[in-house]
């Protein structure tokens, strides 16, 4: 998608597949508005040849007219149901394949872009703009278009009964547009303001219901409430901005419509005492006036969704638009299958992007030989957690190598890397669903069997067991109903399941109680067998049996060795082991 690309080319776009529904949808609004104008000739026999008629031959007249205009209502009808259905059914069409392009857009994005984006702001442009521009093709645009098509066919009908009062009504045509190109700049802009100030309570909702045991905790329930208000009082002082000059652009609008009509219609009547017009050419002529008249109010009336749909375009186009971080290489280097595991880091420097001139690794060189299990410890910031974005492509070193099976990463695509590791992170990810579907998505095509045999491993049945549906639970949103340790073993379990060679393990065990921890060590510890292993700790008590313990502070490697060389070699290391396990 291009960064230049304007709202409504995307939204041609968008449609372009659908073009056969659109098609027809524009057939019956053509055929719609030509019935509706077709009227007006209705109008003009029946008051000329029906109700002027001196030879006794009305009654015939006006009873076919009649026919006339209930056969062409009935057409009318048919039109307006196919219309309506068609471009409704293409809103909905074109909101859902919003929505799957967003999603999947977002999905490519980098850890880095949800730093500086907030969720909820996301989130509320992936769901309201999203049904603005739904609304605005469904209904707006249909309106729209219909109207343009009876104002185009109502100024022809005119010019047919008289140049003359249809230049006069012409005359009014910049009167008209002045205030919608004026008020119109206003009403799209306090649109856009207007679904930022959504996007804001979207991010306020988002934070503070998941925040909601700390605010309860701390007693914030009405501190909480109050942002919130603020928040929607803001929409609500954009949207009456919004409003207020949508109102007058719908008002000036009319009015200068109505009056160009009303000096038209005196006109013409004097034309009809003088004998230059029929009754019913006049009758006609201010038929078409009044649709014109109505077909633009109706223009404008919907132009403040057209300009609202605009602001959302917009915003969801900025989504589109947010560049990937990390591109796949073309084109990318295959891993070797089946991977052996031996990593190698030469010489690597990394500052994340919010603070360049801030090494969080610098110079870093370090080998793992496969199958082994290496300990990164240090203090908090020396950039141990730096070390696994990197290894799994979530951001790339500003220099250096990280060589896998002696491949470069950086030739190699994110994707199928990324396939090669799995992780249990200090927070384990629970998803809304059941037990069973948390385990499986180490592995989707796992049999159920196999998700059985890797909670066991995990030390994690005995627990699913006793829970209320057993292996079906729904755990709810994050987890809730389940402890820290229970966590763990089902993140634990869903990392066997994966079956990777590589395994990252970032403060597995650090918020664990004695007995926690001790069930999550024995499930790791079935977990790294015949793995190249990772392992991220504060707690020395629960690397001391790594093949390799690495001392990382601000960035470099200060020490590597065993627990009992270490105690020795590094004054960090010594210190560490002399607060946590000496006390």
């Amino acid at each position: 998608m291009s960064h230049t690309t304007s709202v409504p080319v995307w939204i041609l776009a968008l449609l372009r597949p659908h073009w056969r529904q659109a098609l027809l949808a524009a057939i019956a609004l053509l055929l719609g508005s030509l019935s509706w104008l077709a009227l007006g000739q209705g109008v003009k026999y029946l008051v000329d040849q029906g109700f002027g008629s001196s030879n006794g031959s009305g009654s015939d007249t006006i009873d076919a007219v009649m026919l006339g205009i209930l056969g062409l209502s009935g057409i009318s009808g048919v039109a307006a149901f196919f219309r309506f259905y068609l471009m409704t059914w293409l809103g909905e069409r074109l909101s859902a394949d919003i929505r799957q392009s967003v999603y999947a857009h977002l999905l490519t994005l980098s850890p880095q872009f949800y730093q500086n984006t907030r969720t909820g702001e996301v989130i509320s442009r992936f769901t309201s703009d999203t049904t603005v521009l739904q609304h605005a093709v469904g209904m707006s645009l249909s309106m729209a278009l219909r109207s343009s098509v009876t104002i185009i066919g109502g100024l022809v009908m005119m010019l047919l009964a008289s140049v003359e009062l249809t230049l006069y009504v012409l005359l009014a045509v910049p009167a008209v547009l002045v205030p919608i190109k004026l008020l119109g700049k206003k009403v799209r802009r306090f649109a856009r303001r207007s679904q930022d100030a959504v996007a804001q309570i979207s991010v306020h909702v988002d934070e503070s219901l998941h925040a909601i045991h700390t605010v309860q905790s701390y007693g914030h329930e009405s501190e909480a409430q109050r942002g919130f208000e603020q928040r929607v009082e803001a929409v609500l002082s954009a949207a009456s901005k919004r409003i207020y000059y949508r109102a007058w652009l719908v008002a000036s609008v009319m009015t200068l419509s109505i009056g160009a009509i009303t000096i038209v219609a005196w006109l013409g009547a004097h034309k009809v005492l003088n004998g230059a017009m029929s009754a019913g050419e006049i009758s006609a002529f201010l038929f078409y006036a009044l649709v014109t008249a109505g077909a633009v109010a109706t223009i404008s009336e919907v132009l403040g969704e057209v300009q609202r749909a605009s602001g959302a375009g917009s915003r969801l186009l900025e989504l589109l638009n947010s560049p990937v971080d990390i591109v796949a290489p073309v084109p990318a280097t295959p891993l070797p299958q089946p991977l052996q595991g031996q990593l190698i880091l030469r010489d690597l420097y990394f500052a994340y992007p919010s603070d360049p001139q801030q090494h969080a690794l610098a110079g870093l060189n370090l080998q793992l030989q496969a199958g082994q299990r290496t300990a990164i410890v240090g203090p908090s910031g020396a950039g141990k957690s730096t070390l696994l974005q990197l290894l799994q492509q979530f951001y790339r070193p500003q220099r250096g190598q990280i060589l896998l099976d002696g491949i470069d990463l950086a030739t190699v695509d994110p994707h199928p890397l990324r396939q090669q590791f799995a992780l249990v992170p200090q927070q384990p990810v629970i998803f809304a669903s059941s037990v069973l579907d948390n385990i499986r998505y180490g592995r989707l095509e796992a049999s159920d069997d196999e998700v059985y045999a890797a909670a066991a491993a995990a030390n994690a049945s005995e627990f699913i067991e006793q829970l209320s549906n057993g292996y079906h639970t729904e755990l709810g949103e994050r987890g809730v109903r389940l402890s820290g340790g229970q966590k763990q073993r089902i993140a634990i379990a869903r990392a066997m399941l994966a079956q990777r060679p590589l395994l990252l393990l970032d403060e597995a065990t650090s918020a664990l109680d004695a007995r926690s921890e001790q069930l999550v060590q024995q499930g790791l510890g079935r977990l790294m067998a015949g793995k190249t292993s990772l392992i991220i700790a504060h707690r020395l008590a629960t690397v001391m049996d790594a093949d390799r313990i690495v001392v990382l502070n601000q960035g470099r490697i200060e020490a590597i060795g065993t627990h009992q060389q270490l105690l020795q070699q590094s004054a960090l290391y010594a210190e560490l082991a002399q607060l946590q396990l000496v006390g």
